[in-house]
């Protein structure tokens, strides 16, 4: 189980557009593609622009302070949810820098297609190599959804949760066959929490403050546990957390086909004239830095 508090001072700009800095709270291994994810607090430093395009991962976002404007999908407001699956497109997006600054809780996976974070395979590499994909070409899995799906929480129920009292939770849907799971947890004042199940956990405090593994917990701490490992979370003041389930990816014994598309990292284009733009921007912002 991993516990770690909320650092103001760890914001580091690493946002390939060069106006985004990233607090990272929580990260996987990069040998472990499949399963591999990161968990980020992005806070904008300028002004955002990126044209439409998708990624081979999933990402679910919440805006803490400040809108994001998902293009053609209309905006995802502060406070609401957005899942961003595997494969989907949105944008262009469009967002000038706000006062105060926008910060965003944004966690991306591999999803069920089993393409993972968007690192090279062995086999991509060796096509590569061979001449027969070009470098940085990446499969890109079918979407499983037409669209990003957002949802405000403020229109859904706390309901109790059996065999816990004081603990109360807010289900928001769970996804693909994967069956990864949104939710909130509220727990009462010196109330506990028990989670364990067959899937991994991230949960960061929305508000309150309470304990895990002997450790004070408060505002936007994050906490990651394991598959089969207990969770216990106790209040010490009304908490709230934001949680989101991933269980292992399974993959059929005849694996789905995938497309081939043009792409740099975990982020694809739609035509090459938009990399070049998206290109253009990023030098842009770099010469402005300085």
């Amino acid at each position: 189980m991993k516990v770690v508090p909320y650092d103001e001072s760890a914001y580091h700009m690493d946002h390939p557009m060069g106006t985004v800095a990233f607090n990272y709270l929580l990260s996987g291994d990069d040998s472990e593609t499949t399963e591999n994810f990161r968990y980020v607090l992005g806070r904008q430093e300028g002004d955002f622009h990126m044209p439409r395009h998708r990624h081979s991962l999933e990402q679910i976002r919440l805006p803490i302070v400040g809108d994001m404007n998902l293009g053609e999908q209309g905006i995802l407001h502060e406070g609401e949810i957005g899942y961003f699956p595997e494969g989907v497109y949105y944008g262009p997006q469009d967002d000038p820098l706000g006062d105060p600054k926008q910060l965003q809780l944004v966690l991306q996976f591999g999803g069920a297609s089993g393409l993972g974070m968007g690192m090279p395979t062995d086999a991509q590499k060796a096509d590569a190599a061979r001449g027969t994909r070009r470098p940085g070409e990446q499969l890109m899995p079918r979407p499983r959804y037409a669209d990003v799906i957002k949802f405000d929480p403020a229109n859904y129920n706390y309901l109790p949760v059996a065999g816990q009292p004081g603990v109360q939770r807010k289900f928001f849907g769970a996804f693909t066959e994967r069956a990864l799971r949104i939710e909130w947890v509220k727990i009462e004042t010196g109330a506990q929490w028990v989670s364990a199940e067959d899937s991994r956990r991230f949960v960061v405090v929305l508000g309150g403050g309470g304990v895990v593994a002997d450790m004070r917990v408060g505002y936007l701490a994050a906490v990651q546990a394991e598959v089969g490992e207990t969770l216990t979370v106790t209040a010490e003041q009304d908490l709230e957390l934001h949680v989101v389930a991933v269980p292992p990816v399974l993959l059929p014994e005849i694996p789905q086909q995938h497309d081939v598309v043009i792409s740099r990292g975990a982020i694809e284009f739609e035509t090459p004239r938009d990399l070049r733009k998206a290109e253009a921007v990023a030098a842009s912002n770099a010469a402005r830095r300085g």
